[in-house]
Order: C-alpha cells, then sequence, then structure tokens
C-alpha cells in the first residue's frame, strides 16, 4: 500500500525538502492527498536521511568532578556510650487516668475536621450530640478516648462465661 505512494519522483521531493529543513508535516501537505505525517517520517527512516550536522543538537560535555581520595572522606561515626547502667525510657503516652476527658462536646459532626478526635458523645439524632473534636493522637482520637476505644478486652473464664450467657 505504501508502495503505491512512494514514486521515485515524490521520494526525490522528500529527501529534498527535508534536507532544506522542513517538517514533517509540512513535506506531508507539499505531497499531496494520501501522504500522511507517519508515512513521511517513516519514509525519512526507511532512507536513514539526517538532518545534517549543524542540526543535531550536541549537549556539552559535563565539567569533570572533583574527586576526594579517601583519606579526606570523613565518616559520621556516632558517639561512644558511657558505661553504666541502661536508662529506662519513660512510658511514650500517658495513660487514660492522666488525662482528662472533655465532659462535653466541643465539635458537631459537621464541623469535625481532619485530625480531630471523632468520640461521640450522646446518640445521633438526639439534641446536644456531637464528638469530641480534640487533636488525634491514635486512629481517629484523641489519647484518651484511644486508651478506652483500643483496649483489649480481658479473656478470662467469667467473662466467656458472661458472653455465652451464663451468668
Amino acid at each position: 500500500m505504501t508502495a503505491d505512494i512512494w514514486t521515485p519522483e515524490r521520494t526525490q521531493q522528500l529527501t529534498a525538502l527535508w534536507k532544506d529543513g522542513r517538517t514533517a508535516a509540512w513535506i506531508a501537505d507539499v505531497l499531496g492527498p494520501g501522504v500522511s505525517r507517519c508515512a513521511v517520517l517513516g519514509k525519512v527512516y526507511r532512507l536513514g536521511l539526517a538532518r545534517g550536522p549543524e542540526d543535531r543538537r550536541v549537549r556539552p560535555a559535563a565539567p569533570p568532578r572533583a574527586t576526594r581520595r579517601r583519606e579526606e572522606v570523613v565518616a559520621f561515626r556516632p558517639a561512644a556510650r558511657e558505661p553504666g547502667p541502661p536508662k529506662i525510657r519513660a512510658a511514650l503516652a500517658p495513660s487514660a487516668a492522666m488525662i482528662a476527658t472533655p465532659s462535653d462536646p466541643t465539635t458537631t459532626i459537621l464541623l469535625v475536621g481532619a485530625g480531630q478526635c471523632r468520640w461521640p458523645y450522646g446518640h445521633s439524632g438526639e439534641a446536644g450530640f456531637g464528638l469530641c473534636g480534640r487533636s488525634v493522637a491514635r486512629g481517629a482520637f484523641c489519647a484518651a478516648h484511644a486508651d478506652i476505644g483500643y483496649k483489649k478486652p480481658s479473656c478470662t473464664s467469667e467473662s466467656l462465661l458472661r458472653m455465652v450467657g451464663f451468668d
């Protein structure tokens, strides 16, 4: 199919226009119907045509980087530990008993933003329903409510009996 498009005259015209620096789209318009920009680029590739040395973009060579000898490089070394008993770390987060929870909601469900505690006060649909609104410490809750909400239930024989209905 492309053999019908590329007559020797069109190929000579393509070669001359390409060497003049014309674009493939412009050449396709000049060559007429049936010749697309992609057809021109394909023929240029198959013919191995280049624009010429003046049009080739040559990147300037990067200046050589200064290298330092291994002895000159100073490596970071942490300070040595002093001998003695190991230090005991303090607790990372205070317990719920140490943090006072607010007695009333500080925000509504429509006004709560990202990073605010979503612990509910009251029941939805009732007057006075709201959310804690303090800054989040873990998950969706502040530190005090996270201690309450994320507490693992104790698994004792009494709790298992209560769970199945034997009181």
